[in-house]
């Protein structure tokens, strides 16, 4: 679960920290009260792709910190295992700066990472839906996690299937490669 963003120069923000709650969280407001900004903001820390014009005018860089709290068995954990990078357990912190050159810098859990962990870390810690957000029920690639979710089969009994699938790949190519010698 978010638990909190914290904002510092970037766009028209000099600094900003929300705080959110267990449960569904919406942000709402008359267009132009800012909230593109914070879902760009929020975004960015993510590993969305980010542009030099994010900064602040006047601003050197512009940071963006967001703090989760995860389950024991939250799938963020294995991307950090696989990352090599610190799990600290209940908590993930992730953070991204800006500068005004273009330069990106992350962090996680306080340890320089890529965007493509941070990418990889944001499939499981968030669900953003905007408006037009309908139109990914119609993606048939989600169909199946939503099964296995549903049918509790997204954390175990998945993981032994993939794992022996693979251990099944593996011998199948070694066979192949031994019936060619």
């Amino acid at each position: 679960m978010l638990r909190t963003v914290e904002i510092r120069d970037m766009l028209i923000i000099d600094r900003l920290e929300l705080a959110f709650q267990p449960g569904l969280n919406v942000l709402t407001g008359e267009t132009g009260a800012g909230k593109s900004i914070l879902l760009d903001s929020l975004g960015f820390v993510l590993g969305w792709r980010g542009r030099a014009e994010l900064v602040r005018q006047g601003a050197e860089q512009g940071e963006v910190t967001a703090v989760f709290d995860l389950t024991t068995d939250h799938p963020a954990h294995s991307i950090l295992a696989e990352a090599g990078l610190p799990d600290e357990g209940s908590e993930l912190i992730l953070r991204r700066i800006n500068t005004r050159d273009g330069r990106k810098t992350a962090w996680v859990n306080d340890r320089r990472a890529s965007g493509e962990v941070l990418r990889q870390l944001s499939e499981t810690l968030l669900e953003l839906h905007g408006q037009h957000d309908d139109r990914g029920l119609l993606n048939a690639r989600g169909h199946q996690k939503l099964l296995d979710e549903y049918g509790g089969f997204a954390s175990g009994p998945l993981a032994k299937t993939r794992k022996a699938w693979r251990i099944l790949r593996d011998a199948d190519n070694a066979l192949s490669v031994a019936k060619r010698v």
